[in-house]
C-alpha cells in the first residue's frame, strides 16, 4: 500500500514543498519514496512493498516514451491477466508490477480501464503532452483521494495532511460539515471539515483540464434481485465467488494474516488461513467487550497462530488524540480506535491483512435492516388512526422510556426514518446545540439523492444502497484506511469485491434478511466453513465500553472539561452538552454516542485548528475554561 500526493504549476520551493507533502504520509508507505516534476506538475510518491518487492517497484511509473507518468495506491488483483492483455496489444512492461498495468491500460483504454480492472485503488496518471490531469478511486472507496484548489493550483493527496502542507492553502473550518457530523458522526463526502477541500467519490474519476475540475461516475452498486433464485443456488454461488475473491486477496510477495472478530463475516475470512496468523483485540469488561476466547477457539478449530491484545483503558484513553491525528476528520466510532490497536499489533507480524467489512452493507447483516418488517407487522396489526394518535402522544412525553422510538418511528417513510447506520443528532436538537443554529438542516436532504435513486426498490434494498454509498465510505472505510495505515499495514477486504458484489446484488431479500437471521444465505455458505454458533452469531460490530466509561468520574471529568472548554464554547451552548453528559453519567439515559460525537469533534478541532495539525502526543489538555 502506498500514499500519493502532487500539485500542478510552478511554485517557489517546489521541491522542498512535495518532499513536506510526502513525508506526512510517510506511515502510508515507509519503504521508499519517489517524485516526478516537470514545468507543469510535481508528483510524490510513498511505497509499502507488497507486489515485486524489488526496486523494480518503486514510482512513479511510465509507459515507454514517458509521455504518461503514474502513481499509485492500492492492489489490482486481476493484473496479470490485464498484463497479458496488453502484451498481445504491442505494449512493453519494464516491471512485474500491478502498477504497471494501469499506466499501459490507461494509454491503451483511457477511463475504459476502470471497469475492467478488480481491486482497490486510488490513483493519478500525468500526460506529459496536453499536460491534463487524472484521478480515479475504486468502487467502493477503499481508498482514499482528496483533492483542492490554491489560486491557479490543483492540489491532491491520499490524505488530507498532504494538503494543509501546500503554500498558500487557507485552512478554514467548514461549518457546514459540523452540522452533517453531528447527525451521521462522520463528515459526508464529498465535502471535508476543510473548506475546499473534497473527498473523490467512490467509483469516480477526475479530469483536471485547462483549470477545469469535471467528476463522473463510472459504476454504481445498484441491486438487481433475482426473485426465482433458490436459497441453495444463492448459497453455492456466494461460496464459490467468495473463496475465489480470498484467494486472489491473498496475492503478494509477502506474508497475509487476517484480522479476526467473534462475527461471521471476518471468522469467514479466516477460514481461508490454514498455518498462517489472526489477531484480535479486546478489553477487560466481560465477554460483551472481549471476543478474544471466541477468536482463540476459532483459531484453534481451523488451525491458525491466533495473536491477541486486551486493551487497557488508559491505553484506549491515552491513544485517542493520535488516532484522530491519523484520521484527518473528526470520526464519533469508537472502534476505530480499536482497529487502530488490532492493526498495530498486525503490523508486528505481517505487511498485509484481510478483514470482513462490507459483508454487512452487501449481504443486509445489520439488525437495523429487519425494521421494515418488523414495521410492516405493527402497521398490520394496528389501524392507523390507533398509531397516529399513539405517535402523537409518546411525543408529549417528557422523558425518555423503552419503546418510545418505536411508535414515533412506526409511522414515518423509510427514507425519513433511516438516515444510516448513524443517528446522533436531528434538526431541533441541532438547533440547541449549535451556537449559530442556522448552519442546522435535516439529514435527510442528504440521504433524499440516494433514495430517490432507487425509489422503485424495497425498503431493505434502499436502506442498504444508502449504506453502501455513505455510512460504508464515511465511517468503516475511512476508518479501515487510516487506521491500518497509521501502522504502515495494508488492509484488503474481499467482501468488497466486484465480483462478489455481482452475486450479492441478485439475491432476493428474503435470502438478505428474514425472520430467521439477518445475511441469510451468507451465513448459510459460511456454515460450510465455520461451526454452527460462529455462523449464526449475532452481529456485535466491534464492541467498545465508551458507555462504562462515560460513569466512570475520572473519564466523565475529561469529557466535562472538553465540553465547558474554549473549543466548545466557540461552537455549541455548552450548558446542553453538559445536560446530556450529566443525564448519561447519572444513568438516566443512554447517550454515549451522542456524547462521544461530541468529544471527538472536539479532540480533533484542537488537534487542527488550535494545535496546528501536527502528529500529537498522549491525551490532550482541557484545562482552559
Amino acid at each position: 500500500m502506498c500514499g500519493v500526493c502532487g500539485f500542478t504549476g510552478e511554485i517557489l520551493n517546489r521541491d522542498e514543498v512535495l518532499k513536506n507533502m510526502t513525508e506526512v504520509i510517510t506511515h502510508r508507505g515507509p519503504d521508499s519514496s519517489g517524485f516526478y516534476t516537470d514545468d507543469a506538475v510535481s508528483m510524490g510518491f510513498r511505497r509499502l512493498s507488497i507486489i515485486d518487492i524489488a526496486q523494480t517497484g518503486d514510482q512513479p511509473i511510465y509507459n515507454e516514451d514517458h509521455t504518461l507518468v503514474l502513481t499509485f495506491n492500492g492492489e489490482i488483483y486481476n493484473y496479470k491477466d490485464l498484463r497479458a492483455e496488453l502484451l498481445e496489444k504491442g505494449h512493453v512492461f519494464t516491471t512485474n508490477t500491478d502498477s504497471e498495468v494501469l499506466i499501459h491500460g490507461f494509454e491503451e483504454w483511457q477511463e475504459g480501464l476502470l471497469n475492467r480492472l478488480r481491486g482497490m485503488f486510488g490513483f493519478a496518471i500525468w500526460n506529459t503532452k496536453d499536460h491534463s490531469l487524472f484521478l480515479a478511486r475504486d468502487f467502493f472507496g477503499i481508498k482514499p483521494m482528496h483533492y483542492t484548489t490554491v489560486g491557479d493550483h490543483f492540489v491532491y493527496g491520499s490524505e488530507i495532511k498532504s494538503i494543509l502542507q501546500f503554500p498558500g492553502f487557507e485552512k478554514k473550518f467548514n461549518m457546514n460539515t459540523l452540522n452533517n457530523y453531528l447527525s451521521f458522526q462522520y463528515a459526508v463526502p464529498p465535502e471535508t471539515f476543510f473548506e475546499g477541500v473534497y473527498c473523490l467519490m467512490p467509483a469516480h474519476y477526475l479530469w483536471y483540464r485547462d483549470g477545469k475540475i469535471t467528476t463522473h461516475r463510472y459504476w454504481d452498486p445498484l441491486f438487481h434481485p433475482d426473485e426465482t433464485l433458490t436459497e441453495e443456488e444463492a448459497v453455492n454461488r456466494i461460496e464459490k465467488v467468495f473463496e475465489e475473491s480470498v484467494s486472489a486477496h491473498k496475492i503478494s510477495d509477502v506474508e497475509v494474516g487476517c484480522f479476526l472478530s467473534s462475527g461471521v463475516d471476518s471468522s469467514y475470512v479466516s477460514t481461508y488461513f490454514a498455518d498462517q496468523k489472526t489477531f484480535t483485540v479486546g478489553f477487560d469488561f466481560g465477554e460483551k467487550y472481549n471476543e478474544i476466547d471466541w477468536a482463540k477457539r476459532l483459531s484453534e478449530h481451523i488451525g491458525v497462530d491466533h495473536h491477541y491484545k486486551v486493551i487497557s483503558s488508559d491505553e484506549f484513553w491515552g491513544n485517542i488524540k493520535k488516532v484522530q491525528y491519523h484520521m484527518d476528520q473528526p470520526l464519533a466510532d469508537p472502534s476505530c480506535i480499536a482497529l487502530y490497536f488490532v492493526s498495530k499489533l498486525a503490523s508486528e507480524y505481517v505487511k498485509v491483512v484481510l478483514s470482513g467489512e462490507g459483508a454487512d452493507e452487501l449481504f443486509g447483516g445489520y439488525q437495523i435492516y429487519n425494521e421494515p418488517r418488523v414495521f410492516h407487522l405493527y402497521q398490520k396489526i394496528l389501524p392507523q388512526w390507533l398509531r397516529t394518535a399513539m405517535r402523537k402522544l409518546v411525543q408529549k412525553v417528557p422523558f425518555h422510556f423503552r419503546g418510545q422510538s418505536f411508535v414515533t418511528r412506526g409511522e414515518l417513510p423509510t427514507n425519513e426514518k433511516f438516515i444510516g447506520n448513524a443517528k446522533m443528532f436531528g434538526y431541533g436538537e441541532k438547533q440547541k446545540l449549535l451556537k449559530e443554529p442556522q448552519y442546522a438542516t435535516r439529514p435527510q436532504e442528504l440521504t433524499k439523492k440516494y433514495y430517490d435513486k432507487v425509489s422503485d426498490m424495497d425498503e431493505v434494498t434502499r436502506m442498504q444502497y444508502l449504506d453502501i454509498n455513505m455510512w460504508m465510505v464515511g465511517d468503516i472505510l475511512l476508518k479501515a484506511d487510516r487506521m491500518s495505515m497509521a501502522n504502515s499495514l495494508e488492509l484488503r477486504v474481499p467482501f468488497l469485491d466486484k465480483e462478489v458484489f455481482k452475486v450479492a446484488s441478485t439475491l432476493p431479500t428474503r435470502l438478505r434478511v428474514n425472520k430467521k437471521n439477518t445475511k441469510y444465505a451468507m451465513r448459510e455458505a459460511a456454515m460450510r466453513h465455520l461451526p454452527q454458533a460462529t455462523a449464526q452469531k449475532e452481529k456485535l460490530g466491534f464492541p467498545v465500553p465508551t458507555r462504562v466509561w462515560l460513569r466512570d468520574e475520572k473519564y466523565y471529568q475529561i469529557v466535562k472539561d472538553a465540553f465547558t472548554s474554549e473549543i466548545a464554547e466557540k461552537f455549541f451552548n455548552t450548558e446542553e452538552l453538559v445536560k446530556i453528559l450529566d443525564t448519561h453519567y447519572h444513568n438516566r439515559q443512554d447517550y454515549s454516542r451522542r456524547i462521544w460525537t461530541l468529544f471527538i469533534f472536539i479532540v480533533w478541532y484542537q488537534i487542527y485548528f488550535e494545535d496546528g495539525g501536527h502528529e500529537p502526543g498522549n491525551f490532550p489538555d482541557f484545562s482552559k475554561k
